[in-house]
């Protein structure tokens, strides 16, 4: 195929395609398997300090902390608001992600009441069962068989969770972090909320092996008040 005949935005998006598929075999290269644990966990007050940062102070103050220990989350400290804030890792990304096991990443989260009760629970039941030696495919397995079972709850009405933390480190792509809201309902296409579609500030859709839907939505400013890239 002669390329002077091929428009030149077509040439840019293969580029730009081609570019992130480059990237996404480098981070698979780049992390094929589970690192050390020591690589994942964090100490106690650093992490408290972090998964606080994820929400505006009036918010996370009086919210309970989780922090990741060697089996899974543990508490830290109890709060009186019904918020819990964690600090996830890598694995709380879709399964399919390149970046699914980088040790870098630390991702605080602050989970409203509704949320805390009813999607924090299968995002622990995750961590525990990678923790405990589990395979990517078990673990995957393992969750779907769960929620067949009724074992694990879908989210409940006006679940959301605050994810402002400027210190954030979501993965290796861009800047690295965004501060945005995020949203849990039972699966439903992402077409119901207009999300993905061009200038529309909604991003996400249904995930697996959850049954459930997540949609985020960037803000204009971290936890602390101040100025924060849309992008």
């Amino acid at each position: 195929m002669n390329l002077t005949t091929v428009p030149a935005l077509a040439i840019a998006s293969f580029v730009v395609v081609a570019a992130v598929q480059a990237q996404a075999r480098d981070a698979t290269a780049r992390y094929p398997s589970m690192a050390p644990i020591d690589q994942y966990l964090m100490a106690p007050g650093a992490e408290i300090a972090l998964a606080r940062s994820a929400a505006p102070a009036a918010i996370s103050r009086d919210a309970t902390i989780l922090v990741l220990g060697r089996k899974g989350y543990e508490t830290a400290v109890t709060g009186k608001n019904g918020f819990v804030c964690v600090v996830e890792r890598s694995w709380g990304a879709g399964f399919e992600s390149p970046e699914f096991w980088n040790p870098k990443v630390r991702a605080p989260v602050c989970f409203n009441p509704p949320a805390a009760r009813s999607f924090l629970p299968p995002r622990a039941k995750r961590q525990e069962m990678i923790l405990a030696g589990l395979s990517k495919t078990q673990v995957f397995d393992g969750i779907k068989a769960a929620f067949a079972r009724k074992e694990l709850p879908t989210p409940e009405p006006g679940s959301m969770c605050y994810m402002m933390s400027r210190e954030a480190y979501l993965g290796d792509g861009g800047n690295h972090n965004l501060a945005h809201l995020m949203f849990e309902v039972p699966r439903i296409e992402e077409a119901a909320w207009g999300a993905n579609l061009p200038n529309s500030p909604v991003l996400g859709g249904p995930g697996d092996p959850e049954p459930s839907s997540e949609f985020i939505v960037p803000v204009g400013k971290w936890s602390d008040g101040t100025s924060a890239p849309l992008n």
